[in-house]
């Protein structure tokens, strides 16, 4: 039945909850981790889980009331679903933020190798590590986005995003540019995960002097949200700037080859925010389109064609990741006037709406230190792992959906 929603909540909680501190779920949930120490993940289109699915990566903290210094490491490990959860640690880092931590994900097409971010004495670079034997490999720049065959990586300007998007970079280093608005100097560049050789291969200054409007000289301009298509022929990428005085910003969407070269603006009206391919040219985003104002539209890459997805259901902005079967989209909610987060499935087959779970998080002090759900699927389609504060500290949970995938393909 088109626009049916199935709501089945049972409160389960958390060892140390109160009564408002609730994780209520419709399917089995395991908190993967405890206190006394907070733990995530981090952003929602990276690797988590190893190709067996059998480990799940995961950053530790003994904080969350404050953004990270440049003296704050966070610990790296992975948990052994196999072994009662068992922590085993993999190093740590000092090049992290709480939306998007280090960008710590298991290396596309590897079962041993994971990659993230470090910071060295002048700049940030990365790590390319063992998770068995602890070898590691070091490149000279952070990555953003590692592509679907693990041999390249995009990245940009961590520092620049920590300043104008805080939260979502790292603090500690001065941006070399400063306040210009948009440089020649700063952009978009393309590593050789196997050389580490790597060049800028899209610039701010670049975009903004061929795509600006009459707002593109009141604030400070960055690049965010870099996502390799699935057989990495393509990659998307948001241009942003803010809005004189810093009181809101203006996004464009692009997408654009490897090398930096076919680049398309498939939005510019302002507001683009996450978003996921479908496939090699197919991409779902929450964004504005003039008709149909904000809302979840389906974009062709190099095509004017737009369409509006499931208005009547997916009703917000969320962290939207299709399953690994390709039939149901997962995606979160921000907090309601409940302070709670909703994570669900849909089905655009059938207009099948599934709701996962709410789960509580009290009002952050300040907006970068909110804990967003950011769900993962497993590879296999099977389990869903969000970072969430329902029990009053930020911790994972493991949802098992086996039952709604295999019984309602």
């Amino acid at each position: 039945m088109k626009g049916q929603i199935l709501l089945l909540l049972l409160p389960v909680l958390a060892a140390t909850a109160s009564e408002e501190h609730l994780c209520e779920a419709a399917v089995p949930l395991t908190a993967l981790t405890q206190t006394p120490a907070a733990h995530w993940f981090g952003y929602y289109d990276k690797f988590q889980f190893d190709p067996s699915d059998r480990y799940v990566l995961v950053m530790e903290v003994s904080f969350e009331d404050r953004a990270p210094t440049a003296e704050d490491a966070v610990a790296l490990g992975m948990i052994d679903l196999q072994e009662n959860n068992r922590w085993i640690p993999l190093g740590s880092t000092t090049a992290w933020c709480w939306q998007q931590g280090c960008m710590l994900q298991w290396l596309p097409g590897s079962d041993s190798e994971i990659i993230y971010n470090i910071r060295e004495d002048q700049d940030y670079a990365a790590v390319i590590q063992n998770v068995f034997t602890g070898e590691q490999r070091r490149l000279p720049k952070p990555v953003y986005t590692v592509s679907p065959d693990g041999t390249e990586a995009l990245g940009l300007n961590f520092t620049r995003l920590g300043d104008t998007r805080p939260g979502y970079g790292y603090n500690g280093f001065e941006d070399p540019p400063g306040q210009e608005l948009y440089p020649d100097s700063e952009g978009i560049y393309r590593m050789d995960l196997r050389s580490g050789e790597w060049k800028t291969i899209i610039t701010l200054n670049q975009i903004a002097l061929a795509y600006g409007n009459e707002t593109t000289d009141q604030g400070k301009h960055w690049f965010n949200h870099l996502l390799y298509n699935p057989d990495g022929s393509r990659f998307i990428f948001l241009h942003r700037w803010h809005k004189e005085n810093r009181k809101g910003r203006f996004t464009q969407g692009f997408t654009a080859a490897p090398d930096g070269r076919d680049i398309f603006c498939f939005n510019d009206n302002g507001m683009v925010s996450h978003f996921i391919w479908r496939n090699t040219t197919e991409i779902l985003a929450w964004s504005a389109e003039k008709e149909s104002g904000n809302k979840f539209h389906r974009y062709f890459d190099r095509s004017n064609q737009v369409e509006v997805v499931a208005p009547d259901i997916l009703l917000q902005d969320g962290h939207c990741t299709w399953s690994p079967c390709g039939n149901w989209i997962l995606t979160d909610t921000y907090p309601d006037k409940e302070q709670k987060q909703t994570l669900f499935l849909y089905r655009p087959a059938d207009g099948k709406r599934i709701d996962l779970g709410r789960f509580y998080q009290e009002r952050p002090a300040e907006e970068q230190l909110r804990c967003d759900l950011h769900p993962r699927w497993n590879r296999a389609g099977t389990q869903i792992c969000i970072d969430s504060r329902c029990s009053g500290q930020r911790q994972l949970y493991l949802l098992d959906v086996s039952d709604i995938v295999r019984n309602q393909e």
